[in-house]
């Protein structure tokens, strides 16, 4: 009966201490550089949207602008971990790598990571600031069926613009 308990005690405190195995997802943070990288560093380019062969659907858009806006922040990205674990299954070394090839616009974790590291970085958060973020899981709340829109600037209406020079003018 003592050892009959002392198992179960053991297989309890096992089970408790190491949840990952269970969970079937590991629970530590995904591959990320703690710093940006240098000038002379030797970092694949993120792809350009002339480069993208995504077909026609629904995301297209939300695709294509992802790599758009990965563009416009490679140090941040660079220092971001991905949640789907492509560190593991591709050898990403953190978000950037996942927008060097068309993986990420694949992927809705790494298409919500990136947008949401574009939205954090426009309101002045630090790369760290955005690891938190990400780590805590706050990039789950991006919308793909919106995201289109983030980070694009409304134009100026043709006749504001114009009247705008007119008023120079005089």
């Amino acid at each position: 009966m003592k050892r009959l308990l002392s198992v179960l005690c053991i297989t309890l405190a096992a089970i408790i201490s190491s949840p990952a195995q269970w969970l079937g997802k590991p629970m530590d943070v995904p591959a990320y550089h703690d710093t940006g990288f240098a000038k002379g560093d030797n970092i694949p380019p993120i792809l350009s949207a002339d480069n993208l062969s995504f077909p026609e659907s629904k995301y297209r858009a939300v695709q294509v602008h992802a790599y758009e806006l990965a563009t416009k922040i490679p140090q941040v990205i660079y220092q971001q971990p991905c949640y789907c674990y492509c560190d593991r299954g591709h050898g990403h070394k953190s978000l950037h790598s996942c927008f060097e090839v068309e993986h990420g616009g694949n992927c809705v974790a790494c298409m919500k990571e990136l947008y949401y590291s574009y939205q954090m970085t426009e309101q002045k958060k630090t790369p760290a600031q955005i690891r938190m973020g990400i780590v805590s899981g706050e990039w789950q709340q991006v919308n793909l069926d919106t995201a289109a829109s983030i980070g694009v600037t409304p134009k100026t209406p043709a006749h504001k613009a114009v009247s705008k020079s007119k008023a120079k003018a005089t």
